[in-house]
């Protein structure tokens, strides 16, 4: 049985660049051994074809919202059904692990019951298939300390957990803004460990454009990232990797160093995390960011008075 079994929902792989980096990635999890399943899922153009040409699981009866995007309730559910691993990971289809990741995954697995592992990615220029003979793992390293670019704490490309959590997911939608987010709110607000592991875990983000969007928008400037912000509750559940609760260094979990921006943070989230209180989360926020607040407001009046 796999320790940790990972899924996503692949873009189509009409595109030659698109097709080149999520074939690297599928490649690259099943060269991570017998500890990983990998799932795809999805009917997407190609995405059959790969899956039986890389000797994947797909499953293709993903639900989808209106705009034909999968969402992640269903994937989540499809992943808890057609696996027996006692860990489960959402991934992103253009991120590349290395062995640190079950590493990471079995030291956070022996110290907390109920968890989410996330962590910054590193961003880097792959535009060709990469080589994954004996040594690929020491290439790759190699590769990132000489070009790679670590991304700020600003979103999050992986969720490992247990797979008895998360069986209550609204239906957001997989690849459109604010579905992350919500993830670690809900982590937080259930009280489970939310665990930053960038410094134990190197992921790799292969570098590309929104052109598989539609208009070539990025995805927080589409319909459907204000529909998972509404979804998750509001834009008071935008959590991200500095609102994590604990960290992984050195196979050891440990509570973050409270410095006073850390501290004003979790006094900030409070009414959230521990009263599951929107309205005295907005007065807090409004206390925190008067001028943030003030924006909001006017922003919200003025679409109001516009009659849209």
């Amino acid at each position: 049985m796999s320790f940790v079994t990972l899924f996503t929902a692949p873009k189509p792989f009409t595109d030659p660049l698109i097709r080149t980096i999520q074939c690297n990635a599928i490649r690259n999890w099943t060269r991570l051994g017998g500890d990983v399943q990998v799932i795809l899922m999805g009917e997407e153009p190609g995405l059959a074809e790969e899956a039986a040409d890389l000797g994947v699981l797909h499953l293709p009866d993903v639900q989808r919202n209106e705009k034909g995007t999968p969402l992640v309730n269903s994937m989540f559910d499809l992943a808890r059904r057609h696996s027996q691993s006692p860990l489960l990971c959402c991934i992103n289809a253009d991120i590349l692990l290395l062995p640190d990741f079950i590493q990471a995954a079995r030291d956070l697995h022996r110290q907390a019951d109920r968890f989410l592992m996330v962590g910054q990615r590193w961003d880097l220029e792959i535009t060709e298939e990469l080589d994954f003979s004996p040594g690929w793992d020491a290439r790759l390293r190699g590769h990132i300390a000489q070009h790679g670019c670590l991304h700020p704490p600003a979103g999050s490309d992986y969720f490992l957990f247990p797979r008895d959590c998360f069986t209550d997911l609204p239906p957001l939608a997989i690849g459109r803004a604010g579905w992350d987010n919500w993830m670690i709110y809900a982590g937080r607000r259930k009280h489970w460990a939310v665990v930053d592991a960038t410094a134990s875990v190197q992921v790799v983000h292969q570098n590309h454009d929104y052109r598989h969007l539609p208009g070539g928008q990025p995805h927080y400037r589409l319909p459907e990232s204000d529909q998972n912000i509404r979804l998750g509750g509001g834009r008071r559940t935008i959590f991200s990797l500095q609102d994590a609760s604990y960290r992984l260094a050195g196979g050891k979990l440990s509570r973050p160093h409270p410095g006073l921006k850390k501290v004003l943070r979790e006094v900030e989230i409070a009414p959230l995390v521990h009263l599951g209180s929107v309205p005295l989360a907005h007065v807090f926020f409004a206390l925190f960011h008067p001028a943030r607040f003030y924006g909001e407001v006017r922003g919200w009046l003025q679409y109001k008075l516009s009659g849209k």
